[in-house]
């Protein structure tokens, strides 16, 4: 066994395929002194067990890339490097037993078309020529996608190590991670149960563990466990090694070729959580007990779509446990809460897929200090700290397995994890036939329902439910006045002797404004893009409210931090939940506020992007003359 170096210029936590592939992706961009810690073997945890689908299309265009990407590396890793992969261009087929089904398919497929990734519609007839044991009777259509593959997980990782290897890394298993040192709010180094490693750079990619690293530096990683079960068949006469993936999605499942067999997994509408005890000591290999009846539904789906596995033998019934997220996406990027410490992790029963393009972005990501592209869908600032509370997590999870088949109805609303956080309104819009979405933890009242209607949104592809009724509200503040509950947007105090010189770096527009001024600007980075869209009220001559959205409050909070220079006299507060904010807008919006308001609300006595302080009724309340609405109006 070789001995721990004693330091290197980055450390990897976790020797499955999003560790590996990070390694390899560094030590090809130059870096070559590298150190991979792994508290078993290689692809221990989820990735040995993984079902190895690699499909392409994603939710936008930059993630759809980074499975581009590792379509691409999977193609030549073999060649490059020696090693198996397992790795097969068999194509993908996706049918729709309902009508709502397949106008999700046209649209994918379309979608797929405008990033560059073939994709056709065909008939189920055509599905049942590319697929014989389907059945196809009771289908509407199907979509194929030639491009999508499969592989071999495991085998996919000793490649990755094996090419990360000959670049100069280090792959040392069985150490454990036993601490990370912390010097002035940065990674200075690990502590294992080796020896300790002085480093700058640690990257947590730990898997199912990943959360319970986090913690040990304060930085949170909101992922949680669930059990994810599959079953091996024998061979089976007719399938054949190009056998396509197939999903049926209306049916919860997915299949592909296995050693002559077919390997059937899907994923459960309303899953169980798995590890609220932690996990066990040596895991990495582990398995979980088998539960047929929690399978039943996917069994039964499975043997109506291909009648053949009614009679198949079953050799295997594997349940293993895999990392989600609060809303699907992996986890990617620098962690707020300290530099140079960054996440790789809870790739949501798709790091096979996503894993050679993921590597390669966070490698890009830690050389050059920022992300190569547009990955905020997957950023890991876009989570706060209570979205890592284990029984938020365990109710959340529990549900987004089941997304991942679920019809994807626009507006569709999470059921689980719901009323974290409300504003003081929430009991009068409630009574008002609000019906609430949820962004970032915050209950949001999305339309109302008049009397005798359910606030309840009925999903369709189609003119949904509440159109009439929110075209009602946009017509009252279009022609009249309306009343928005704002509450939910992010707020800071930026405050100190170097608040403007801080803001003003950041900020494209001039925040060097007298106190009482509002200004809307772009937050921008070192190349001019942006980085958020929010407004900076000056206060006072050392004081500033930034206002931004409800998705943004960890993410633009982190940007301002980090650019407040280390012999700088600057802070930052969150004041997010201390004020409640109430929105008066419309062309009647200063009629209405002048009857519980002595205050000059005139266009002269309260110029556009004014704020002071004034009284409403016998409350005294900040007020400002900003809309983003198109009309007149003051958040109060």
């Amino acid at each position: 066994m070789t001995a721990l170096p004693s330091q290197a210029r980055v450390v990897i936590v976790g020797g499955g395929i999003v560790g590996a592939s990070v390694a390899y992706h560094l030590t090809t961009l130059g870096w070559r002194d590298v150190v991979v810690l792994e508290q078993g073997s290689l692809s221990g945890g989820t990735t040995w067990h993984a079902a190895g689908l690699v499909g392409q299309l994603r939710s936008s265009s930059n993630l759809t890339q980074l499975i581009r990407d590792s379509v691409d590396l999977y193609s030549r890793l073999e060649a490059e490097t020696g090693q198996a992969t397992g790795w097969k261009r068999c194509g993908s087929i996706s049918v729709a037993r309902t009508v709502e089904r397949m106008v999700q398919l046209r649209r994918n497929a379309s979608v797929a078309r405008s990033y560059g990734i073939e994709a056709e519609e065909i008939s189920p007839k055509q599905a049942g020529e590319r697929y014989p044991l389907m059945r196809t009777d009771d289908l509407v259509g199907a979509v194929w996608i030639p491009g999508d593959g499969k592989a071999n997980p495991a085998d996919i990782t000793q490649a990755l190590a094996r090419g990360a290897r000959a670049g100069g890394a280090q792959i040392h298993e069985s150490v454990k991670v036993t601490g990370v040192k912390l010097e002035r709010g940065r990674v200075a180094g690990v502590h294992t149960s080796q020896g300790d490693i002085t480093t700058d750079v640690l990257v947590n990619c730990a898997g199912l563990w990943a959360r319970e690293l986090g913690r040990m530096s304060g930085v949170t990683v909101p992922l949680h466990a669930c059990e994810h079960m599959y079953i091996v068949t024998n061979p089976i006469d007719g399938v054949t090694s190009d056998l396509p993936v197939m999903r049926d999605g209306d049916g919860h499942i997915y299949f592909k070729e296995e050693v002559a067999g077919l390997l059937m997994g899907g994923f459960d509408p309303w899953a169980k959580a798995w590890g609220m005890e932690g996990i066990p000591e040596g895991f990495s290999f582990g398995t979980l007990p088998e539960d047929w009846g929690k399978f039943e539904i996917l069994m039964r789906n499975a043997i109506e779509r291909v009648p053949a596995l009614e009679t198949a033998q079953v050799r295997l019934l594997m349940n293993g446990p895999e990392s989600f997220t609060p809303d699907n996406y992996f986890i990617l990027g620098e962690a707020p809460e300290v530099r140079r410490y960054y996440v790789g992790a809870g790739f949501c029963s798709g790091g096979i897929a996503t894993a050679g393009g993921a590597g390669r972005a966070l490698a890009e990501w830690i050389i050059a200090d920022r992300p190569p592209m547009d990955l905020w869908q997957a950023d890991i600032r876009r989570f706060a700290p209570f979205h890592a509370n284990p029984a938020f997590l365990r109710e959340r999870v529990s549900e987004i397995v089941g997304v991942h088949y679920f019809v994807a109805f626009p507006n569709r609303e999470l059921e689980s994890g719901r009323g974290l956080r409300r504003s003081p309104l929430y009991e009068r819009l409630q009574a008002r036939g609000a019906c609430f979405g949820s962004k970032m933890g915050w209950e949001r009242a999305n339309w109302f329902a008049p009397a005798g209607v359910t606030p309840k949104t009925e999903y369709s592809f189609g003119r949904q439910n509440w159109f009439p009724h929110a075209a009602a509200e946009h017509r009252a503040c279009r022609e009249a006045v309306a009343r928005f509950d704002q509450t939910s947007f992010s707020k800071f105090l930026v405050q100190g002797r170097d608040a403007e010189a801080v803001l003003q770096r950041l900020c494209a527009n001039d925040v060097a404004v007298p106190p009482g001024r509002v200004v809307y600007t772009a937050m921008l980075n070192e190349r001019g893009g942006f980085e958020s869209d929010l407004t900076v009220t000056r206060l006072a001559g050392d004081a500033y409210l930034v206002v931004t959205g409800s998705a943004q409050t960890t993410r633009d909070a982190d940007w301002i931090r980090r650019h407040v220079p280390e012999d700088g006299r600057a802070t930052l507060t969150d004041v997010g939940s201390a004020y409640a904010v109430i929105g008066v807008m419309g062309p009647r919006s200063r009629e209405l506020l002048s009857r519980v308001s002595s205050a000059d609300l005139s266009s002269a006595g309260f110029p556009f992007a004014t704020s002071r302080e004034i009284g409403i009724g016998r409350a005294m309340v900040r007020a400002s003359r900003i809309t983003y609405v198109g009309e007149l109006g003051w958040e109060l």
